[in-house]
């Protein structure tokens, strides 16, 4: 059943054309806040111009035109009815004279001929057409103009009976040649605004930027302890909203940490006593077992506080990639089957918080060391991103776990992030370091058929 609504909307055009159109448009958009901002300011007032520049300034040229032209139209009708009524010499000097001293316009006589053809008229000439209407409805004869030249005189022909009427007039006596003069005022005025905006946003988009520096510093793990909020109230706003964040969140991790190091305190007491009595108690082979476990407690404790050592801020500092991964490739040597090889692509130099990454890149070779004998590492350093990869042939992680893996303390029964002492957080210290430095790491699979491990972090 066809109803007035499906006809309706069989008639309303797809709205993906549209969409498609505003996602190819944002493109070449700008994204910057300032030099938005300075289009809003921008277009309007280029609109805004063109409107009054098509509208007022053409009809007032326009209508100034005419009254200029008609008016020495009507001086060369007047020196015409003279030469035609009155009695002349043979020169026509007198015509000459009064026509040069009280009309402005130079004329002379000449032979009877034909006139020059027609020239080809301007597109926007707004002076052609005018003065050709005008002589046509005031002078009634064959006539010819040339507006054309490069002097400040415009010729028109006439023809009479037995002659021609050859006159000279000044062009800003048919022409409203002064105009452009409203259109200079017009543009040195706007660009005289524009720069006046551009100071008053600069002043307005500083404050902005540096909220959005600090909290990528913050992000990033760095200090920014010299941002103050400055700005319109809004932006100040912004700014103290930030700055009371950072220091709940900073407190919260030193709060987070005191209590993981008192924690730590006491259980290692715990576990301190239990190894002197399992001591003191002898070589009792009913004991080995509780004596494994006080020792996996132990293995536990340390990779929890090393968890918990990894929130703590360190300063940043500048650290070499290749020293890094030449120390890994040593490691690998001192490990009979295993391989590391290595490229850099970029500077070498990063600036990071030296320990937490170097812990980072172990933990990530580490992992591959275990389980895999080739390990490729490839680093990229661009200007914005560092991105590292770690290629392995070893037997990879399940794409269902790769997210479960991340989660301390989180095991598998052949998981790749543990071994027999492990306690299942390398992977979540490796992307806790990694987030703290404003990146991320994910797993994927290597061209080697093992695990890829990509780590990328902003420059």
């Amino acid at each position: 059943m066809v109803t007035f609504d499906s006809l309706r909307r069989e008639d309303r055009p797809p709205a993906r054309g549209w969409r498609w159109m505003i996602r190819r448009l944002r493109l070449y958009l700008p994204t910057g806040l300032y030099v938005r901002s300075l289009l809003i300011i921008i277009i309007p007032m280029l609109l805004l111009q063109s409107v009054v520049a098509a509208l007022f300034m053409e009809r007032h040229w326009q209508m100034v035109t005419q009254r200029l032209s008609a008016a020495v139209t009507r001086d060369i009708a007047a020196v015409i009815q003279i030469i035609e009524t009155y009695p002349q010499d043979t020169d026509y000097s007198e015509v000459t004279r009064i026509a040069r001293d009280q009309l402005g316009l130079q004329i002379s006589i000449e032979p009877d001929g034909d006139l020059p053809p027609p020239r080809t008229k301007p597109f926007f000439s707004i002076l052609d057409g005018i003065l050709s209407d005008e002589i046509s409805d005031q002078v009634k004869r064959p006539f010819w103009i040339d507006t054309l030249g490069d002097s400040n005189l415009v010729e028109i022909r006439i023809k009479l009976e037995g002659k021609i009427l050859r006159v000279l007039a000044r062009r800003n006596s048919t022409y409203a040649s002064n105009t452009h003069i409203f259109i200079v005022w017009m543009v040195g005025a706007s660009l005289v605004l524009i720069g006046i905006s551009i100071l008053f946003l600069r002043g307005q988009i500083r404050p902005i930027l540096a909220l959005a520096n600090a909290a990528e510093s913050f992000g990033k793990g760095q200090k920014a302890d010299n941002f103050h909020p400055r700005g319109a109230d809004e932006v100040r706003r912004a700014g103290l909203a930030f700055i009371l964040m950072r220091e709940r969140i900073e407190r919260q991790m030193e709060q987070r940490t005191a209590m993981l190091t008192g924690v730590s305190h006491d259980l290692r007491t715990i576990l301190t006593r239990f190894k002197l009595q399992l001591a003191l108690a002898g070589d009792n082979p009913d004991l080995h077992g509780l004596n494994d476990d006080i020792n996996d407690m132990q293995s536990m404790l340390e990779a929890y506080m090393a968890f918990a050592r990894s929130e703590v801020e360190e300063d940043v500092g500048e650290m070499k990639l290749s020293d890094l991964f030449a120390k890994l490739e040593t490691d690998f040597e001192l490990h009979e089957g295993k391989t590391l090889t290595y490229a850099i692509e970029g500077e070498d130099g990063i600036a990071v918080r030296p320990n937490a990454f170097a812990r980072l890149v172990t933990n990530l070779a580490s992992n591959a060391r275990r389980y895999a004998s080739t390990l490729d590492v490839n680093a990229k350093h661009s200007a914005k991103w560092l991105t590292i990869t770690f290629d392995d042939d070893g037997p990879g992680i399940p794409e269902k776990n790769r997210e479960d893996v991340f989660k301390p303390f989180f095991r598998l029964d052949e998981a790749r992030n543990l071994d027999a002492s492990g306690t299942g957080l390398g992977l979540a210290i490796a992307r806790d370091i990694a987030r703290s430095h404003g990146g991320n790491v994910t797993l994927g699979d290597s061209p080697l058929g093992g695990l890829r491990a990509t780590v990328r972090l902003p420059a």
